[in-house]
């Protein structure tokens, strides 16, 4: 937990190579780092620690996990033009990062609260983007933008598929969902005929950038998709 993760961290001893971090510890570890890289500063999460001469490196590996998913599954057309994204928590942040990562510099975000955008605006000046936030009752129109980034958690963004099926995207959607898959949303949007990115492969892609991280070799992929989908087929 939060509370226990300073003495977790400081009890570990060299035979770690680093820590693999999921919400709420990407951010409660930031104040336990030595140091960070760029997208840590920008993001304000850490998903990666790495254990080195110079002490505990963050890094933050989600963002190039959002690029290459996009990318494996969908294409490279989703790179040219405007960006969406669903949700405003820690994903939301690498997901603005990851847009501009391509050059996507126009960027809406949709929100349950949008006067809870601190932190998203933060990353978004970060990383010279220029935001729009809006109500997520508002979404149908911004879903035709051509990558659209989902990141709320499974079963939140089931009532979305009204609206998807209204709008008829033709853009490119991450679903960074990996349980249950696919999911409603994702089903929606490719029956309008969108492609559609599987948050399996965000976590996929995102792990074998912190084996990199850790060991200093290429993650092998085919091995981990075929671990990760083994662990994951339906019986």
């Amino acid at each position: 937990t939060p509370e226990t993760l300073a003495e977790f961290v400081d009890g570990l001893d060299e035979t770690w190579a680093g820590l693999s971090l999921t919400m709420p510890l990407k951010a409660a570890v930031l104040p336990l780092l030595d140091g960070r890289d760029a997208l840590v500063s920008a993001t304000g999460t850490a998903n990666t620690v790495v254990f080195g001469e110079s002490g505990r490196t963050g890094s933050n590996t989600d963002v190039d996990g959002i690029i290459a998913a996009l990318d494996a599954d969908t294409g490279s057309s989703w790179r040219t033009g405007d960006g969406l994204v669903i949700g405003g928590g820690a994903t939301a942040r690498s997901a603005i990062a990851a847009l501009a990562a391509v050059g996507i510099r126009d960027v809406a975000v949709a929100l349950r609260r949008p006067e809870a955008r601190a932190d998203l605006d933060a990353t978004a000046e970060a990383c010279g983007v220029d935001l729009t936030v809006r109500p997520l009752e508002s979404l149908s129109p911004l879903l035709r933008r051509s990558a659209v980034v989902c990141t709320l958690p499974q079963g939140a963004a089931d009532l979305l598929v009204d609206a998807v099926l209204e709008a008829k995207p033709r853009g490119a959607l991450l679903d960074v969902v990996y349980a249950g898959w696919p999911t409603p949303v994702a089903s929606a949007w490719s029956r309008s005929g969108g492609p559609v990115a599987s948050g399996l492969s965000m976590l996929l892609y995102q792990a074998a950038g912190q084996v990199r991280l850790m060991t200093g070799r290429p993650g092998p992929v085919d091995a981990m998709r075929a671990a990760l989908l083994a662990a994951t087929a339906r019986p």
